[in-house]
């Protein structure tokens, strides 16, 4: 009846907004709440990737453990930024011409490193791909910052010749 009265009186909000839309809107969150669920996001990420560093040591299952633990601190991490600018525009980021290298590589050598520690069982071969899913995250990193790409360029260029 609520509803009807609602429609009626032409004050019907959208209350039938899906989940997938509302997941979407990132302006249903206030600022302060956004900045807050950033900082545990990526905290847990920080702590997770720690976690595998010290799991790394662990003589059985230690390397296994080490590639999940640092997958899923990058991936917590990765996912914190979304709750500043909103899962859609993120994505939307994320596959710029300017980061879509960066963006592809890394998301690739997550899955390699999960790859590489369950169905491969090859320890080797997850020692590299977190390496490369290091490097991957601090070029994709560096690309929001301007011209931080251009200066470690140039610095590895000079270093180099």
């Amino acid at each position: 009846m609520d509803k009807l009265r609602r429609v009626l009186s032409g004050r019907d909000e959208n209350e039938e907004l899906g989940l997938t839309a509302q997941v979407l809107d990132a302006s249903t969150l206030s600022f302060s709440t956004r900045v807050k669920w950033f900082f545990i996001c990526f905290a847990s990420g920080v702590l997770c990737s720690i976690l595998g560093s010290a799991f790394l040591f662990m003589p059985k299952n230690g390397l296994k453990l080490f590639g999940v633990f640092y997958t899923l601190g990058n991936i917590s991490a990765l996912a914190s930024t979304c709750f500043l600018m909103g899962p859609l525009k993120q994505l939307k980021r994320m596959f710029e011409p300017t980061r879509l290298i960066a963006t592809c590589v890394m998301l690739l050598c997550l899955i390699l490193t999960l790859c590489a520690v369950f169905w491969w069982k090859k320890n080797g071969l997850a020692i590299i791909f977190c390496i490369l899913q290091f490097l991957a995250m601090t070029w994709y990193s560096i690309s929001y910052i301007p011209f931080a790409r251009d200066a470690v360029m140039k610095c590895f260029t000079t270093c180099l010749s």
